[in-house]
């Protein structure tokens, strides 16, 4: 966030006013004076204006969710099914980052910042989304082609996945797969294109933030390094 618009985020003035104080060489960043106009803030920097310390007025919430098998992604639901609510417990109203079928389980991002949840679910940002994926029977070197080059299931095109064989045990191979889109269905429709069945789907990364350390069903505030990477993105 630019410098005067931080600067006004904080109720100080105007945009135009604060780009004065900046000017004025009335600001400080993390101890260091600025002046130029085009710098950079977030919210972890330690801002301060004539030796105080200002803070944006609205703090926003980032939580991440282990989210379990046999609940929706939405904020209600009219089955009366649980939902990611049901296991976040916060008084802020938080709502999920993109969609998370009803038996695919693992990470998902809640949060009441609406402009970061554009960034990581707009196509044209190429987040990488990765998947532990078990699929019934054995893949061919042929099929696995196919979904690297991107496969059309039910009319609708698949971009080219990522897709690597981890192992084969009990008459299921176990995959990874990175997909960029976040279509509904999507693993699942890529997978039935080419004739597989999927019998465990779980997201364990979005990007480089994985889910690692927390059961199903359990929460965390996600840490200030690990915004300011979604941030970046």
């Amino acid at each position: 966030m630019r410098i005067n618009k931080y600067l006004s985020g904080c109720g100080l003035d105007s945009r135009r006013k604060c780009e004065q104080l900046v000017l004025d060489g009335r600001v400080k960043v993390n101890g260091k004076k600025v002046t130029d106009l085009a710098t950079d803030v977030n919210d972890y920097d330690i801002v301060e204006v004539d030796g105080h310390y200002v803070t944006l007025k609205e703090k926003k919430t980032y939580i991440m969710l282990n989210k379990p098998k046999g609940c929706v992604t939405t904020v209600s639901d009219d089955k009366g099914r649980k939902t990611v609510l049901d296991f976040v417990k916060v008084k802020t109203r938080v709502y999920p980052v993109g969609r998370l079928d009803y038996d695919t389980e693992g990470l998902l991002l809640l949060t009441d910042d609406g402009d970061l949840a554009n960034v990581i679910m707009h196509p044209r940002n190429a987040v990488k989304k990765t998947y532990s994926v078990r699929i019934e029977g054995e893949i061919s070197d042929a099929e696995l082609k196919k979904l690297r080059s991107g496969v059309e299931f039910g009319g609708v095109k698949y971009s080219p996945a990522e897709v690597k064989v981890v192992d084969f045990e009990k008459g299921e191979t176990k995959l990874t797969v990175t997909v960029v889109e976040g279509k509904n269905h999507e693993i699942k429709n890529m997978l039935e294109a080419v004739g597989k069945s999927v019998s465990f789907l779980k997201r364990v990364s979005i990007g480089d933030l994985k889910v690692g350390g927390l059961k199903r069903g359990e929460w965390r505030y996600l840490k200030p390094e690990e915004i300011a990477y979604l941030k970046s993105l």
